[in-house]
């Protein structure tokens, strides 16, 4: 083993003269200290078994098995939650596909009802870009999830809940009223 040990002798400045210089010696010595290595292993124990003079031992072995057993048997059973993805069956729809279709379940003219599905479009664009909610009955619940920003545009990701249930067109009071 080597020892060195590091010294730095400084004579104290306290009163310096112009003319003389001070130099101070080192001496340099280091100490190297190696590591002891120590080697152990420890061993997993395995679990004792019950001996026949040692019944609390085996109570305890026994109650933490029926604990366990009994904790199995009130779990619920998983079940596995499988997704569907929708099969496209036409190609998407254009905004005059939109209107066309409009016309033909309401049976007004196109050119009455092209400025309302356009606004109507354009005020849902506004509200998804703000980041609004909306729970619009027949259509269903649309939650934003995150907006990402890019340089020609945005990307908005939505969750669109819808029932089940086919809705059913209500009676419209104010219809009553006209007739």
């Amino acid at each position: 083993m080597a020892t060195t040990t590091r010294k730095t002798a400084t004579k104290p400045a306290t009163t310096r003269k112009a003319s003389t210089k001070t130099t101070a010696k080192r001496s340099t010595t280091r100490k190297t200290a190696a590591k002891p290595t120590a080697t152990t292993s420890k061993k997993a124990t395995a679990p004792k078994a019950a001996k026949p003079g040692n019944e609390t031992a085996a109570a305890a072995t026994a109650a933490k098995s029926a604990a366990i057993a009994s904790a199995e048997k009130a779990a619920p059973k998983p079940t596995v939650v499988t997704t569907t993805t929708p099969a496209l069956t036409a190609p998407e729809m254009k905004k005059k596909e939109l209107i066309d279709v409009v016309v033909k379940r309401s049976g007004i003219k196109k050119k009455d009802a092209k400025p309302v599905v356009e606004a109507m479009l354009a005020v849902l664009g506004e509200e998804l870009a703000r980041g609004r909610e909306m729970n619009v009955k027949p259509l269903g619940k649309v939650k934003i999830n995150r907006i990402k920003q890019l340089p020609n545009g945005r990307v908005v990701m939505c969750k669109l809940r819808q029932n089940d249930a086919p809705a059913t067109p209500a009676k419209d009071p104010l219809a009553d009223a006209a007739e």
